[in-house]
C-alpha cells in the first residue's frame, strides 16, 4: 500500500523566511526604513520566554529590528495597555506581539484589543476576525498558525479548493474558526465539527481536507480518514514515552499518525509540521503590515498568505 507523503514544515517554513527576507530588504533599500517588530513578556515563565526568544531571533535574522519589552509580573494593567500604546503610536513599530499567556490578574483580552490592527501581527484582534470573517484577507492579518496550515493546503491543491470538502475538528478563535474561514474563502465546502458533533468519523471520512486542532493524542484514526486525503494536524500532545526512559515524554498530534499515513495521500507530522509554520507566518505578517504602512503592497507573489497580494 502506497504510504502518504509527509509535509517536511521546516523546508516549508524556511521557504516563507526566505521571501520575507527578500521582501525586507526590498523595502529598506527603497523606502529606506528598517521594519520594526515590538515584543512584549510579562513575568517569568520560563516557556513564555523561550518562545520569545526564538521569535526575536527569527526577527533579527528577517532584518528586522526586534525590541523586546520585559516587564515584571506585577505590571498592572494600566501600565501594560500604556505600553501598548505608546508602541502603536510609533512608526517605527510595524508590528506588535504580546506573548500569552499573561500574569492571571491581568485582562489579556483587553490588551490583545487595545493593538492596532493594522500592527497585530498575531491576527488576534477582533477587527482581523471580522475582516477575516467577511472575507478580506486585503487588508487584514490572519492569525499565524491557519495561515501556516493553510500555507500547505494551497501548495498541495492550489488557490482553488472549488469542489473539495474540507473538515476542521476544533472550534477555537485561536484556529478552528479561523481554519475554517480561510478554507471557506477558498471555496472549499466546510464543516466545522467538535466536542459535540455527533458521528464524527462519518463526517471526517467524507474530507478531501482534514484538519484536527482538538488536542487529543491520537484521536483520529485510519478509519477517520478518507483514502488520499489531506491530514493536517495541529494537535501538540506531551505523552509518557518509557521507551526512552524513566519520566520520559514526547509530542505527539491529535492524528494516529502511522496508522493514517497508510490512508491518507498527504500528512503532516509532529513536531516538524504545522509548528515551524506559527513563527514563519508571524514574520510574514509584519512585513506585510509594514509594506502597507507606507502604502504599498508587495509586488511579487508571496505565498504568505491567501489573497494578500489579490487585486
Amino acid at each position: 500500500m502506497r504510504r502518504a507523503t509527509i509535509i517536511d514544515g521546516k523546508a516549508v517554513a524556511a521557504s516563507v523566511i526566505d521571501v520575507v527576507k527578500t521582501a525586507a530588504a526590498a523595502l529598506e533599500q527603497q523606502d529606506g526604513g528598517t521594519i520594526g517588530l515590538a515584543v512584549i513578556i510579562v513575568g517569568d515563565d520560563p516557556a513564555s520566554h523561550t518562545y520569545v526568544t526564538s521569535k526575536s531571533r527569527m526577527a533579527k535574522e528577517c532584518g528586522f529590528k526586534s525590541v523586546q519589552h520585559t516587564l515584571p509580573t506585577h505590571t498592572s494593567q494600566g501600565d501594560l495597555a500604556a505600553l501598548v500604546n505608546t508602541l502603536n503610536a510609533d512608526s517605527t513599530v510595524h508590528g506588535i506581539l504580546v506573548q500569552l499567556p499573561l500574569p492571571t490578574h491581568l485582562d489579556s483580552e483587553a490588551i490583545i484589543q487595545a493593538i492596532q490592527p493594522e500592527k497585530d501581527v498575531d491576527g488576534l484582534s477582533v477587527v482581523n476576525a471580522g475582516k477575516l470573517a467577511t472575507g478580506d484577507l486585503k487588508t487584514g492579518l490572519v492569525s499565524c498558525t491557519p495561515a501556516g496550515a493553510m500555507v500547505f493546503v494551497r501548495r498541495i491543491h492550489g488557490e482553488d479548493l472549488s469542489g473539495l470538502t474540507a473538515v476542521v475538528i476544533g472550534r477555537s478563535n485561536l484556529f478552528g474558526k479561523p481554519m475554517a474561514q480561510l478554507l471557506l474563502n477558498a471555496n472549499a465546502t466546510v464543516t466545522t465539527a467538535h466536542s459535540r458533533t455527533k458521528n464524527l468519523p462519518d463526517i471526517c471520512r467524507q474530507a478531501d481536507i482534514l484538519v484536527a486542532a482538538v488536542g487529543r493524542a491520537g484521536m483520529v484514526k485510519a478509519s477517520w480518514v478518507k483514502e488520499g486525503a489531506t491530514v493536517i494536524d495541529v494537535g501538540i500532545n506531551r505523552v509518557a514515552a518509557p521507551e526512552s526512559g524513566v519520566g520520559k515524554t514526547r509530542l505527539v498530534g491529535d492524528v494516529a499518525f502511522s496508522e493514517v499515513a497508510e490512508v491518507a495521500g498527504t500528512i503532516t507530522p509532529v513536531p516538524g509540521g504545522v509548528g515551524p509554520m506559527t513563527i514563519a507566518m508571524l514574520m510574514a505578517n509584519t512585513v506585510i503590515a509594514a509594506y502597507r504602512s507606507v502604502g504599498r503592497n508587495l509586488d511579487q507573489k508571496l505565498e504568505l498568505w491567501p489573497g494578500q497580494n489579490r487585486s
